[in-house]
């Protein structure tokens, strides 16, 4: 299976214009991304399109790239798990999900990642 909503979500992130996924988002998006950083710390993004705006703006560009280990598809939820990584090295595992509208954007998306936790190790 695949997931080729996510697929091309995070093809646009890791990419010369990261700010493209705001094109793939509805009206009424909703998002959270929980964004581990070690030990207990982790920062919660949330919100609707301006919530994304803003973590964009702080986002590092061009830094690490996402990569997709398993993806599945059911109904209009999309799965991944993957590996974010820096220079080619391990940096975090992540986990997503996205919920699409019938036009093919998302509505609601959840990510979570840890760098305290290598699936590949």
């Amino acid at each position: 299976m695949s997931a080729p909503f996510l697929a091309k979500w995070f093809d646009t992130l890791d990419g010369g214009s990261p700010d493209d996924i705001l094109g793939m988002i509805a009206p009424d998006f909703r998002f959270s991304i929980v964004f581990g950083t070690g030990g207990e710390a982790a920062r919660d993004f949330a919100g609707g399109r301006e919530a994304m705006e803003a973590y964009l703006r702080q986002r590092e560009k061009g830094v690490l790239t996402h990569h997709v280990l398993s993806a599945s598809t059911v109904g209009s939820d999309e799965l991944v798990l993957g590996q974010a990584r820096r220079g080619g090295k391990f940096e975090s595992t992540f986990v997503a999900a996205a919920r699409l509208d019938d036009s093919g954007q998302v509505v609601g998306l959840m990510i979570g990642r840890s760098p305290e936790f290598d699936i590949e190790a």
